[in-house]
């Protein structure tokens, strides 16, 4: 394996055969237009581009034998036998009675069941997706890391800064010292009183929001562990994240905005932190977790008059 290879496929396996459409999905956006070409036509119909040569492959999408290859390897395979290998796999699946792929796409006149219906489906696929592509091995890292911190930052925006908040709430249950910020300002100052011990995650499905990457960036230089949870692990918040861990990319149409699908895929992740964690802290996380229980119960009994 040649040294380029080495560095896209990092010695990892190749991802299953159920994987690789959501693989596909989460990475064409960063693709250039000639591997999108292929990489939608492997993931439209597997069965017939198992069959196929990368010649014939290439043929079929307009590129070149070098493009097919390339692309190959950025979905995480060491060549094209072993993506032609993953198709026949995916292909055989497909013809053992899995569910059809429906569109989640919403009409203005579309009858209320038949938006529950597309909106629990597209639901069920990021989940999915985001399931089949979140690293373990990053995500363990981030888990470890989290349990031994110091403090946690956590930076988000909008529907990303939800998200934050989700996370930051969780980890104080659990007796960790964690904090969400969503000023951008309060974000840098908390950032530079970090170093190493510490841990600053940044939540941004683009990749490329400013005002989480900045403090981001200030963490990363004060020697922090630093996170970023996006679904554009190319995106320049990644270059300053000691680990990516990626969500689904999201389907964005006019009456659903991409922000819906992409906080679904961001609240699995930081879940499975979590539960990472509170695994990993138990012994300090369960009485912590009982004692806020017993902190709010007097707020849930039913009042008397």
């Amino acid at each position: 394996m040649t040294s380029d290879v080495k560095e896209i496929y990092n010695g990892e396996a190749p991802p299953a055969p159920a994987a690789l459409a959501a693989k596909v999905r989460t990475l064409a956006p960063s693709m250039t237009r000639s591997m999108q070409r292929v990489a939608e036509a492997v993931a439209a119909d597997p069965a017939r581009t198992a069959t196929l040569t990368v010649t014939g492959l290439a043929e079929l999408t307009g590129t070149s034998e070098a493009t097919v290859v390339r692309t190959a390897r950025l979905l995480g395979y060491p060549g094209y036998r072993d993506l032609r290998l993953a198709l026949a796999g995916l292909a055989a699946h497909q013809e053992s009675g899995a569910a059809p792929a429906v569109t989640a796409d919403i009409a203005v006149d579309d009858p209320i069941a038949d938006v529950v219906a597309k909106l629990a489906h597209d639901e069920r696929q990021t989940l999915a997706d985001t399931a089949a592509g979140l690293d373990t091995v990053q995500l363990g890292a981030v888990v470890t890391a989290s349990a031994n911190a110091r403090r946690i930052d956590i930076y988000g925006v909008g529907a990303s800064g939800l998200v934050a908040q989700d996370l930051a709430q969780k980890l104080l249950r659990i007796g960790l010292i964690a904090h969400a910020h969503s000023d951008p300002h309060l974000a840098v100052t908390n950032a530079v009183q970090l170093g190493p011990g510490d841990v600053a995650i940044a939540i941004t499905h683009s990749g490329s929001t400013g005002d989480v990457i900045e403090p981001l960036r200030v963490a990363f230089d004060r020697g922090a562990t630093t996170v970023a949870i996006t679904g554009r692990p190319d995106g320049a918040v990644s270059q300053y994240a000691d680990h990516v861990l990626t969500t689904s990319t999201a389907r964005e149409s006019e009456l659903r905005p991409a922000a819906m699908s992409s906080r679904t895929s961001q609240l699995l992740v930081v879940d499975c932190l979590f539960i990472g964690v509170a695994q990993r802290t138990y012994e300090k996380a369960a009485p912590a977790l009982s004692a806020s229980y017993e902190a709010l119960a007097h707020r849930h009994a039913p009042r008397t008059r």
